[in-house]
């Protein structure tokens, strides 16, 4: 292995996992192995000066602890809300995902967490008021209102409201919203229109139906699909 090789090496390419119980060795590219004096000192800090953040930590711990392989996701996320006292939750939604939002809205009231829902199609601002063309438009010639997470974000912030929960929002659109959120976010639905939500599917099977994930050259753009149709 050549120093080139060692340099983008990282966890990314790890299958040993000594840095969670210490029972192997660090592989030498490990970050662990390679952390300067004083790092992971430095890190923990950060927790022992910050009530805040070391009560999530603790928090989040216990909750994996109390319900490891027994709650759900939308489960993990109330009992964290509700184990941190939050005053309101606040749910950026994506519009195509409103019926589920209403689910976990009553599962909230349920929990005694106080919920604020907010939807991807806020404002109604055409999609071309951005510079996209018509043309790009999912249904050319008509009116498409553009997701607008930054405006999620902002009335959120104005509703003052302790955690955000992410449903669905779309890539990039999702990274919006949590650079423009001022509460910590955390996610229920990560969106995948294609395997209903469920990306981590295409990872488990990259080595067979779902092989073209090493192939990006055969992802075909929708719009050049159907010309191909016609």
């Amino acid at each position: 292995m050549n120093t080139e090789d060692e340099r983008v090496l990282s966890c990314a390419n790890c299958a040993v996992g000594n840095c969670a119980k210490l029972d192997k060795s660090f592989p030498a590219f490990c970050p662990t192995a390679g952390l300067g004096e004083g790092d992971a000192q430095s890190s923990l800090d950060r927790y022992l000066e910050s009530p805040e953040d070391r009560r999530m930590s603790i928090t989040a711990a216990r909750v994996e602890s109390d319900y490891y392989c027994a709650a759900t996701r939308a489960e993990e996320v109330l009992l964290f809300a509700k184990r941190m006292e939050y005053k309101k939750v606040g749910v950026a939604t994506c519009y195509g995902l409103l019926a589920e939002c209403n689910v976990f809205a009553k599962a909230a009231r349920a929990y005694g967490v106080n919920l604020y829902g907010v939807a991807c199609k806020v404002g109604s601002i055409d999609k071309t008021a951005i510079g996209l063309d018509d043309a790009e438009k999912l249904t050319p010639g008509t009116h498409e209102s553009m997701c607008n997470p930054i405006l999620q974000a902002e009335l959120l912030n104005r509703e003052e409201t302790d955690f955000n929960v992410i449903i669905g929002l779309c890539v990039g659109h999702d990274s919006l919203f949590i650079k423009h959120s001022k509460a910590p976010v955390t996610y229920l639905i990560v969106k995948d229109r294609v395997l209903c939500h469920n990306p981590v599917a295409a990872l488990y099977t990259a080595n067979s139906y779902y092989n073209r994930l090493f192939k990006p050259e055969s992802l075909v753009p929708r719009k050049i699909r159907k010309t191909r149709k016609k």
